[in-house]
Formats: C-alpha cells, sequence, structure tokens
C-alpha cells in the first residue's frame, strides 16, 4: 500500500507570524482612543454639570420668591395705608397754608379797619368841632335877637330841635323865647328839656 501523503494545516491553525511594528500600532491606536474618551466624558460631564446649574438656581429662587397669600395680604394693605397717610397729610399740608394764609389777609385787614377807624374817628372828631362851633354860633345869634323875633323861628323847628337850642342859651333869653312861642309848642318843649335835665347826673 502506498503511504497516504500527510494533510496540510488548515490556515485557521497555522502560527501567525509575529510582526515586531504591529503590535506599537495596536497600542497607541488605544491609548488616542482611551485619551478621547477620557475627553469626551469629561466634555459630558462638564455639559450636564452645566445644564444642571440653571435648574439648581431657578428652583432655588423660585424658592426664594414664593412667598404666601397672607404676607402679600399684609403687604398691599401696608402699602394701601402709606398712600392714605401720605394723602392725607397732604391735605393737612394744604390746609395749614390755606389758615395760615387767611390769617395773614386777616392781620392785614384788621390793620386797615384799624386804619379806617383812626381816620373815621379824625374826621368825626372835626365834623362834631365844626357842628359845635356852628350851633354855638347860632346861640349866639338866637340870644341877640329879639324874643319876638326868635319866637317864629323856634315855632317851626322840631320839638327836640328847639329844645337843644334853648337849653345853650342864657336862662333869660331862653325864657323870653319860650313866652312868645304857642303855649302847646312851648309845653312840648320844656318837656324835652326836662328829661334831659332828668337824666343828667346830679352831683
Amino acid at each position: 500500500m502506498k503511504p497516504k501523503p500527510a494533510s496540510k494545516p488548515s490556515p485557521a491553525k497555522r502560527k501567525r507570524k509575529f510582526r515586531p511594528g504591529r503590535g506599537s500600532l495596536i497600542l497607541i491606536a488605544t491609548l488616542f482612543l482611551s485619551a478621547g474618551l477620557i475627553r469626551l466624558g469629561n466634555g459630558v460631564g462638564s455639559a450636564l454639570a452645566r445644564a444642571a446649574e440653571p435648574t439648581a438656581t431657578a428652583d432655588e429662587a423660585q424658592q426664594e420668591c414664593t412667598t404666601d397669600a397672607g404676607t402679600l395680604a399684609l403687604l398691599s394693605e401696608i402699602q394701601a395705608r402709606e398712600k392714605r397717610l401720605a394723602e392725607r397729610e397732604g391735605l393737612l399740608a394744604d390746609r395749614d397754608q390755606a389758615v395760615k394764609l387767611a390769617q395773614k389777609q386777616l392781620e392785614t385787614r384788621l390793620v386797615e379797619l384799624k386804619a379806617a377807624e383812626e381816620e373815621l374817628a379824625k374826621t368825626v372828631a372835626i365834623a362834631d368841632s365844626a357842628a359845635d362851633a356852628d350851633v354855638t354860633r347860632l346861640v349866639t345869634l338866637y340870644e341877640n335877637m329879639k324874643p319876638k323875633e326868635a319866637a317864629p323861628l323856634f315855632e317851626e323847628m322840631a320839638p327836640d330841635f328847639a329844645a337843644g337850642f334853648l337849653a345853650r342859651m342864657r336862662p333869660d333869653a331862653a325864657a323870653a323865647v319860650l313866652a312868645g312861642l304857642d303855649p302847646k309848642t312851648a309845653y312840648s318843649i320844656s318837656v324835652i328839656m326836662a328829661g334831659r335835665n332828668a337824666n343828667a347826673p346830679k352831683n
């Protein structure tokens, strides 16, 4: 028998020959890949951290700004009260200003009235003095007239007016004029003169 030829080994069972440069390339590629993954992980972590920070800050801000309804109502009431107080203070200030202005006008008016009163008193005094001088001259004139001539003039006068003149005349001249008057007129004038004398102060 012929001997069987030896079978050739399969490619899978063949031993791979070691190449010195191939392992180094794999190692370098692995290092680059690892470095890239590390950088990618750091970037992703930073991005996630940055994305999480605003949310946390917003939550904190929302928690800080959250106020219950009672506090808001109290704050609104305080603000409304402050507004009312400010308005009341403004009204009081306006009223005080108006009172001061009215008081100033009143003081000015009082000064003017006092000056007018003094001027009127001077005018009245001058008028009284002039009237008294005129009455004195008339009394002297009636005293120097004859009783028969003066009596008709006194007949035309009002009793009060005639009594005023006769009261200032000398008693003898006044008696002579009364004697020349109508008895009723003389009586009326005498009553008025007696009443004036009755009201005069006595010692």
